[in-house]
Formats: structure tokens, sequence, C-alpha cells
């Protein structure tokens, strides 16, 4: 019998996901894993196949979910993955405790709707959205999975699905990241051969207002560049006796929030450019003492470019803001000082990477003991891993604090590389198939993009599209090593090309969040069981 094919019965099953307030690192994130296996594990073919459908343990007790559907048989599998976190709710304001029960918010606003944004107020009174936290992003593509996994259980496809729902892929991604082994050994065990990687993340608009509908052949790359600003502590009284770490920072900022030189074009798309995610001083208690070191991270998106490219980037964005920096200090300097009146303290600024701080450190007091200095804070670790980042680069950073004031570039997780199946011409068919059919069966023109802006997990298992050295990574990122591996193997032995067909909403990680129940439910289903078919026939 099938429960998960029609608009009405899809939105039931959104709603019944979207209640569980699955927020990164809740108690919910486990508790929607155990709600998937328990609506699975009564359907008949999981009575017959026990062994198909496993929850997977992350290190952290948080866990994830695969749950196979087999056809005889067959080796080749297509993979549909979905993650089931949420960002939190406290934009909500007065609506939060609605935040998580989509059918009584949206009935909510219809009484309030003056509090809605123009574009939100009319998806509202077209009477086809539904709001609430999740509804978009993404538990209404995992929806969609279900369903194809229902169709599955009845034999409709030539080949094998296997749907992958993993925590944490808004925070740090440890949920694909657990996957990435689990994917490797039901690989092995099963005998099955992966065809290519179906996501459900939804559209994302180009731009506010934006009417295109999207498909994605590709996801976008992240990294999290940081600087450290590392200055000369002095007292209140005596300001241009030193250097104060949040002067420091603040130039930083200027030269990297919105800067247009990390605009990567290809084709007829634009990564944004960077903007900061966290900016603050490392001072922790309140004195007359300048802070001594600040830090600052920013989100940057790339293609194509190698990170050898970027890191010439933000290093030029750092002599850019020590230039700034040193000119900002004399100039209110030759005010505040008269006459014969000179300041002992005469400002210059070293700038390194992480691996220049850390090799410099060691010339100074040989490997065995920064080891010793950095095992132990792996030892006595009670922080996230910017943080953690933060703590070992200062570390270092307190050795050589005789060539301060000095800037240090280095590296945070979470890091995403770039993917792309966009010229593989198994995706392009696909591609071909599900634009074809949107176009003939319901009038709906969808356009193919290489990536997808939003990140998503598929980074972890998709072909590379930037030719670029992970070692040039890795020896800038402090915690690699120290607490974090990067799993190259896993992602070499699992490696496969991705297409991301997924629903229509709008406003993600806003309170406005909301999805459109007509396409994403009545439409997508279809166009994704088509391209599925054309998938392994392909």
């Amino acid at each position: 019998m099938k429960v998960w094919q029609t608009k009405e019965q899809l939105t039931d099953l959104l709603c019944s996901l979207v209640e569980y307030p699955s927020i990164t690192n809740s108690d919910e994130e486990i508790a929607i894993i155990e709600y998937l296996y328990y609506i699975l594990e009564d359907r008949d073919y999981y009575k017959k196949h026990p062994d198909h459908l496993q929850r997977h343990p992350l290190d952290d007790g948080r866990q994830l979910l695969t749950a196979l559907v087999k056809n005889g048989e067959a080796a080749e599998t297509i993979v549909l993955l979905a993650h089931v976190d949420v960002v939190g709710v406290e934009d909500y304001g007065s609506y939060q405790n609605l935040a998580f029960y989509p059918r009584e918010l949206t009935q909510e606003l219809h009484k309030n709707s003056s509090d809605l944004p123009k574009e939100a107020l009319k998806d509202l009174e077209s009477g086809d959205w539904l709001f609430g936290r999740g509804t978009m992003d993404m538990k209404a593509g995992l929806t969609v999975h279900l369903s194809l996994l229902e169709k599955a259980m009845s034999g409709e496809f030539e080949g094998n699905l296997l749907l992958v729902a993993v925590p944490d892929e808004e925070v740090n991604s440890e949920g694909m990241l657990a996957a990435l082994p689990a994917l490797r050994e039901i690989k092995e065990q099963k005998g099955l051969v992966y065809k290519t990687a179906l996501n459900g993340e939804p559209m994302f608009s180009k731009y506010p207002g934006d009417p295109a509908y999207y498909l994605y052949t590709g996801s976008i790359g992240k990294a999290l560049p940081g600087f450290l600003c590392y200055g000369k502590e002095t007292h209140a009284g005596e300001p241009f006796g030193g250097l104060n770490a949040n002067l420091m920072v603040s130039y930083l900022a200027q030269e990297m929030e919105l800067n247009e030189a990390f605009i990567e074009k290809v084709g007829e798309e634009r990564t944004p450019p960077p903007i900061s995610l966290m900016q603050r001083d490392l001072k922790f208690e309140y004195s007359v003492q300048t802070p001594q070191a600040a830090v600052a991270m920013y989100n940057v998106l790339y293609m194509k470019q190698t990170i050898k490219e970027l890191n010439e980037k933000l290093l030029l964005a750092a002599q850019r803001a020590k230039a700034k920096i040193i000119n900002h200090y004399h100039h209110q300097a030759s005010y505040y000082l008269e006459g014969t009146q000179t300041s002992a303290f005469h400002p210059d600024i070293t700038i390194l990477t992480y691996d220049q701080l850390y090799k410099e450190a060691v010339e100074r007091y040989g490997e065995m003991e920064v080891e010793r200095r950095q095992n132990r804070l792996v030892k006595l670790r009670d922080q996230g891993d910017r943080d953690f980042s933060t703590t070992l680069v200062q570390s270092l950073a307190s050795l050589c604090k005789d060539i301060s004031p000095m800037i240090v570039l280095f590296y945070s997780p979470p890091f995403y590389p770039a993917v792309s199946s966009h010229h593989d011409p198994m995706i392009q068919h696909g591609a071909e198939t599900a634009v074809d059919y949107a176009r003939s069966q319901y009038g709906e023109d969808l356009e193919v993009v290489e990536y997808f802006t939003g990140l998503s997990d598929l980074s972890f298992i998709g072909p590379t599209s930037a030719r670029s050295s992970l070692t040039d990574l890795t020896k800038q990122m402090p915690i690699h090593g120290n607490g974090f591996e990067w799993p190259a193997e896993d992602m070499e032995s699992i490696t496969m090309p991705i297409i991301n067909v997924g629903p229509l909403g709008r406003d993600p990680h806003q309170w406005t969040e909301r999805l459109e129940l007509t396409y994403s439910f009545e439409k997508l289903p279809k166009i994704a069981a088509e391209t599925i078919h054309q998938l392994f026939k392909a």
C-alpha cells in the first residue's frame, strides 16, 4: 500500500517531519532519525529485509540512517541524499512556538498578515505555500525521497535506491563525514555499484524575487579562512604604546567583507563575495589593557579556483590592511603627540600563514616542544572546531610574540570542496530528462545550473571541480592532525556523479522560510522518478 504519493499525503508526511525540532546538535536531531527508522521498519519490504535498514552512530552519540531498496540481483544503485537537521528559530520572535508546526503557523500568519514582507505575503495569500522551519531546507526534499523509496519498494525502478539521511549538515557536516565509511561498507557488503547521487536540496533564488526554477549538476565549494591579529598590548592611558588587535581586525574586515576580488565567474554563474561569520577579540576579562589578540573568520565560496589562488588573495587583503593600520596609527599619533614627543613603539606588522608560524615556533623551541604544547591543548580541549583552531594559532603566536604585531592566516572546518558533474554525459542526460519532462507534462521551465550555491553534502561524494592540492589547505589548518582528519580515502572510494533535483521554496534560514506545495509534491516526485528511470538506462 502506497501512502506517500499524493500531494496531501506528502504534506502530512512533511508536517510530521517538521514537528521534530531537529536543530543541529539537539536531542531532536537524534529523535527524527528514530522516527524515520520507525516509519520505515513497519513497511513490508523492511520486514523481509531488516538488514537493509540501518542506523549508524556518530562518535558524539548522534546517528544517521541508511535505507536500501534492492531490486533483485541488480548492482547499480542511486543514492538519495538528505539531511534532517535545521537551523535555530530565534528569528521567529513571537511566532517561535509555532515554528515547527507548519499548518498552525501558516494559519496564524493569515491572521497577522501585516507582519509579513511583501513577497511572503503574496505567497501566503495564494494558499499554496506552507511556512515553517525546515519546510524548505530540507525536509521537503527528504519527503520526496521517501516517496521515491516507496516507489522502489513496489519495484518501479530497474536498479536500487539507497536513502542516506544525515544530521549536522548545517554546521560541520559531521553526519555526511560519518556516512562515508558507512556507504563504503554497504557498497562492499551488498555488492553495489554507485551510479549517481541525487540530492533533494531546494532551489535557491539567484536574487530577490527570482521566478526561475533550477536543478543543479554540482555544488559550490566553501572555505573558512581566519585571521588571527596578534597586537601589542598597552594601557588605555598610553594608547600609542602598543597596537590594539581590535583595530587590526577592523581594517581586515574592511578589506575582506564583500570584496569583489573573491567573486568567481564560471559561465553565467558567480560566487557571492566573502562575508564575516565571526569577529571578536580574545580578551575574556575586563581591564584597561588593550586586547592583545582578535580573530575573524570569513565565508569564502569558490567554484574552480584553487586553494593556492585563494591564499594569494587572502594574503593580499592582509597586506592592504597592514598598510592602512600603520597609516592610521601614525596619522592619529600626529594629532596626539606634540613637539618633540615620540612613541617608543613603532608598529610594523608581520604577515604569516599558519604553516610559516608553526615552522617559526619549531625553529625556536624544537618540534618536540611545540608538539607537546599542542598535544596538551588537544587533551584539554573543550571547544568547538573554530574556537579550538583559534586557540592553536594563538598558542603558537604567544611563543613567537617578539615578532608581533602579526596577522596569521589559517583555515578552520568546515571545508566543502567544489564538485561538479556538469560535463558528465549521464548527468547531462538526466538533467535533459528532467527539463523535458517538466516542460512537456507541466509547462514548467527548469534551468540547469552547474553549482548549487547553498552548500550541500554533495561536496563529499561528487567529483571535485577545482584542480587543487588538498595539502594547500590542510597545512594551513591547525586542527588537522589535532583531533580532525580529512577523510580523503573514504571520499575517493565512493566518489560518484551528482545531480540535485529539489523542491520549490523561499527564504531559507529566515523566519519566512516556506515551501510551495503544488510543484514540490505533485510535479517534483514524478519529475524525479522519470529522471531516475533515465539515469538507470544511461
